[in-house]
């Protein structure tokens, strides 16, 4: 029988909500339940297994790392892309990476409780509620408010649609936009990116990452936001860089940060984005409900019974 490991199952739900019986007799599966912080805590707990399940990009398997897992012969990711895996040399390797499906609107939903938490002063407001306190301070609107959005995919062009709802100006900048999706979409292309930071109140980030877009926000862009406009980003740490947003954090320089992604996850206890008073900071929940884990954990059973039968499915290849 093959071994197989389940990774990073923080919340120990991961056997109760898929049909990881169907694979009884045919996989010996085990459930790590903490994060595996070094490559060789990783290779000691799963060396043995031909089958790892991966949780979106909570653990790097990189050439090194995959060269110190002889034995593995299936990867599954949770999501169709993973850039915590080097698909190349997983298929140097033989080694088969898989995905699942799952409904980007999860991270949509979180992006605007995170817009709308930040700019109505929730924390503030529920802390001092806590201690008997009654109305300490006065949020703002977004109702009139500029929405700037970098990145205007699939999750990108939800939110522009949403914040229509709320009668937000929204403008969009990508580098691949058009008019005429600007026009399908209701939005106002910006014919920069320097220009959406410029006007934006929030600006809320959902590019990919990849090496175009690592540090796509700096120490210069975040200088050009207004300061009392604030930034979101549900999209992947790395987009922005950390140092500096720390640093126009600390000098007041935008008005604040809502964010659900960051350079180092699980985020260490004394970072400096746990403690900053204009930070509203979630633990990369975003795809996080029960919902989107039914959908893709059940695709990570019927990947490994596809892989099993000879015939896997939603492969994932370095082919453009």
């Amino acid at each position: 029988m093959l071994r197989g490991a389940i990774l990073d199952d923080y919340q120990r739900v991961v056997l109760a909500i898929a049909p990881w019986h169907e694979l009884a007799g045919r996989v010996d599966l085990r459930v790590l339940h903490d994060h595996l912080d070094t490559r060789s805590q990783l290779v000691d707990a799963v060396g043995d297994c031909e089958i790892v399940v991966a949780t979106r990009e909570r653990t790097r398997f990189d050439d090194a790392t995959l060269e110190m897992l002889p034995r593995l012969r299936l990867l599954v990711t949770t999501g169709m892309r993973n850039a915590a895996i080097d698909l190349a040399a997983a298929s140097r390797r033989n080694v088969t990476v898989c995905g699942t499906r799952g409904w980007p609107g999860h991270t949509v939903e979180l992006t605007f409780a995170l817009m709308l938490g930040l700019m109505r002063r929730l924390r503030e407001e529920t802390a001092a509620f806590a201690q008997g306190a009654w109305q300490t301070g006065v949020g703002r609107s977004l109702n009139g408010a500029t929405l700037g959005v970098v990145g205007v995919g699939q999750i990108g062009a939800q939110v522009a649609r949403i914040a229509r709802g709320f009668e937000m100006r929204v403008i969009g900048w990508s580098r691949s936009l058009t008019r005429e999706r600007c026009a399908e979409i209701d939005i106002e292309p910006a014919a920069a990116l320097d220009d959406l930071l410029c006007a934006a109140d929030v600006v809320s980030v959902h590019v990919a990452l990849n090496e175009d877009t690592r540090g796509l926000l700096g120490a210069r862009e975040l200088a050009l936001m207004k300061r009392d406009a604030i930034l979101v980003n549900t999209a992947r740490g790395p987009v922005v860089d950390e140092a500096a947003l720390i640093e126009a954090l600390r000098q007041r320089r935008i008005a604040g940060a809502a964010l659900d992604v960051f350079d180092q996850e699980p985020l260490p206890a004394s970072h400096p984005l746990r403690t900053l008073d204009n930070v509203l900071a979630t633990p990369h929940i975003g795809y996080v409900t029960r919902e989107n884990y039914g959908v893709a954990f059940a695709d990570a059973v019927a990947d490994i019974a596809a892989f099993l039968d000879g015939q896997p499915v939603r492969v994932l290849t370095d082919r453009p």
